[in-house]
């Protein structure tokens, strides 16, 4: 009996790592490497087109740059899908001091939150309030915060080795910031920038008023690390500084724009639905290149490389470009409702959002079974230096076809310098090194390819699992 398990292992093991499978993904990984267009295309995105904030112009030249090259690239589909997003404009420039005295100013850089009214024409200056949680806004009460500009300036836990969960640890001063300031009074909001590293880029990101009225919300942004540091070594001073901010910010009327689709068809199971995709609107303070150039144009360059090594799918590989991921998520939203309305079998979907670094593995919120699958193909990724594979979240825009059987991922770059370049201006093309962009495009193939392959037999996929 122990010789039959033991021969079973090896019969197994034969087909998970076959001398194909090492082959083909070693084909994979060289042609990115050599012949990749990740980078060119994230070039012209960057360069050429700049930032891509949903309803402006940069994002319709996005979309017809990326639908003009997914045609060159001899796919058996491309097409546009309608979705309708929110226009949201910064204006001009935004201009912030701190008063230390009357007639004594120190300029600080800030930026307005996406989505947040603008200030008043004449700006507005009141005394701060520093706070470091939601929560002790409620602690203070409307007493010591009405009339005046609460600033949160809790940082990222630069303790946390996964720079996500640092993020997630303070994000919600930013999103929610403004809507519950307003409950006790304040007349603006000020927020820490996301960012580990003590510079001077304030960070954008969405702010979220909730159902607060339009005529009682207040106006939000963000001031960079420094100058909350600056400002918060003032007021632990002198109490009675005062902060001053203007922003022309404003919200326009919803805009139609479009999810980019292409897809391979599959040559034995055309219903069965392999995602991979990224988001193609960005904020508007730099272009977009790590967030989410990137992912879009490695996402585009697996179809590529998939057809330049001579894989043919057995299921339909579609690359999908989400747009309003930023400020809407109306692009992940339309894709899974039509989806669902068109009753598609979605096996996998793949996200990269989460930088052009260096590749490390994947994240996959997914069964036990279908993640013990997974875990057999780890092997083949090692000599690539891939060795992260966890449970964890994919992506925002994939998280709508979540339903219990398919299976998602998110690409996981080395995420330690991600922050440093998140929403802000300094998120610009020059800060992509090409080899480690074309890696990840390399290891987002080779995972597709896999999955296409031998499918999940937990969900019922029609493939056994097979050389």
């Amino acid at each position: 009996m122990k010789r039959s398990f033991f021969l079973l292992g090896v019969l197994i093991t034969c087909q998970l790592f076959s001398q194909t499978d090492t082959e083909i993904i070693k084909n994979i990984y060289n042609a990115s490497l050599s012949n990749g267009q990740s980078y060119q295309w994230l070039d012209h995105l960057s360069n050429q087109i700049g930032s891509r904030l949903s309803g402006s112009l940069g994002a319709e030249k996005a979309v017809q740059y990326t639908k003009e090259e997914l045609d060159k690239l001899g796919l058996d589909k491309v097409w546009l899908q309608p979705v309708m997003v929110p226009k949201w404009v910064r204006g001009n420039p935004e201009f912030a001091y701190i008063e230390t005295a009357p007639g004594k100013t120190i300029s600080v850089n800030i930026c307005a939150l996406g989505g947040s009214v603008a200030t008043p024409l004449q700006g507005v200056k009141a005394n701060v309030v520093e706070v470091h949680s939601l929560e002790e806004l409620e602690t203070l009460g409307r007493e010591k915060i009405e009339g005046k500009i609460v600033f949160f300036n809790r940082p990222m836990d630069a303790t946390q080795i996964n720079t996500f969960t640092a993020y997630g640890g303070c994000v919600d001063q930013r999103g929610s910031g403004a809507k519950e300031a307003t409950k006790f009074g304040a007349v603006g909001v000020i927020v820490r920038s996301m960012n580990l590293r003590l510079d001077d880029f304030p960070h954008t990101g969405g702010t979220n008023y909730g159902d607060t009225p339009i005529n009682q919300r207040i106006p939000a942004a963000a001031i960079s690390t420094n100058h909350a540091e600056l400002l918060s070594s003032l007021l632990k001073i002198d109490k009675d500084v005062k902060f001053y901010f203007k922003q022309s910010c404003q919200q326009l009327a919803d805009v139609q724009s479009y999810n980019v689709i292409g897809e391979i068809t599959g040559s034995e199971f055309p219903k069965e639905i392999i995602v991979v995709g990224g988001h193609l609107d960005s904020w508007d303070l730099g272009d977009g290149a790590h967030d989410d150039g990137a992912g879009c144009t490695q996402s585009m360059d697996v179809v590529r490389l998939l057809k330049e090594t001579g894989v043919k799918p057995k299921r339909t590989i579609r690359v999908v470009l989400f747009m309003n991921e930023e400020n809407g998520m109306r692009g992940g939203n339309e894709y899974a409702k039509v989806a669902k309305q068109k009753g598609e079998k979605h096996v996998f979907a793949l996200e990269s959002d989460s930088g052009g670094f260096t590749p490390r593995g994947f994240s996959f919120d997914c069964d036990d079974a279908s993640f013990n699958q997974v875990l057999n193909w780890k092997p083949l990724f090692e000599p690539y230096l891939i060795h992260y594979f966890v449970k964890g979240g994919s992506g925002a825009d994939i998280g709508p076809l979540k339903d219990g059987k398919v299976v998602l991922a998110g690409l996981r770059p080395d995420t330690q310098r991600y922050f440093d370049y998140h929403h802000a201006a300094n998120d610009t093309f020059d800060a992509i090194n090409k080899r480690e962009l074309e890696l990840g495009a390399a290891t987002m193939t080779s995972l597709v390819y896999l999955v296409d392959k031998y499918g999940f037999n937990s969900i019922g996929s029609s493939a056994q699992l097979k050389d």
